[in-house]
């Protein structure tokens, strides 16, 4: 029995749905997102849509709360949108942006140029005495953390001083470092 998938999701005002055999398009303020679905039905009430499954094979249970998890996804992203931060911890570790350009100085030798997808704002925070953030915007909850996770990937957080590059909030686990 799937948990999620049986949940009804609810559509707020401004939102569409284009619903066709084998994908579904929700528009909103921020934008539109389709998504290819198969092996499941959808079916919309009045502004309330539920997902049902033919049968109850494995693979058809298995998609169940994934579709569904997913379109509740684009309705949201598309109503309010996602928001990742990224904080840059280490002495002389920069961000800057110009345009959907990043370029990050992580302490190699040269800086790393990024060019971002023209769906997700990109903006840097540079204060003084603080670390800096990056802060990635969008309507698409999937391309966002791919973002993300690529931009951590060129530098992840060692567990021995914390430096890297860290989601807001994340908790680094930290080891002692050698006893004398």
């Amino acid at each position: 029995m799937s948990r999620i998938g049986n949940n009804p999701i609810i559509i707020p005002e401004g939102v569409t749905l284009d619903i066709q055999p084998s994908k579904i398009k929700v528009i909103g303020k921020l934008g539109e997102l389709t998504q290819d679905y198969d092996e499941v039905e959808i079916k919309v009430n009045e502004n309330i849509l539920s997902i049902t499954r033919p049968s109850e094979k494995k693979s058809v249970k298995s998609k169940h709360g994934l579709y569904r998890a997913l379109i509740a996804n684009m309705i949201e992203g598309v109503t309010n949108g996602f928001t990742k931060e990224l904080e840059l911890v280490g002495v002389g570790y920069r961000a800057s942006n110009q345009g959907q350009k990043l370029d990050l100085a992580l302490g190699f030798s040269h800086n790393i140029l990024l060019d971002i997808a023209p769906e997700i704002k990109i903006e840097t925070i540079s204060e003084k005495g603080k670390n800096p953030i990056v802060k990635l915007t969008s309507h698409d909850k999937q391309l966002v953390g791919f973002v993300a996770a690529k931009i951590r990937s060129f530098r992840k957080p060692e567990p021995y001083k914390g430096k890297g590059v860290k989601f807001v909030g994340e908790q680094i686990r930290r080891k002692a470092g050698k006893s004398a």
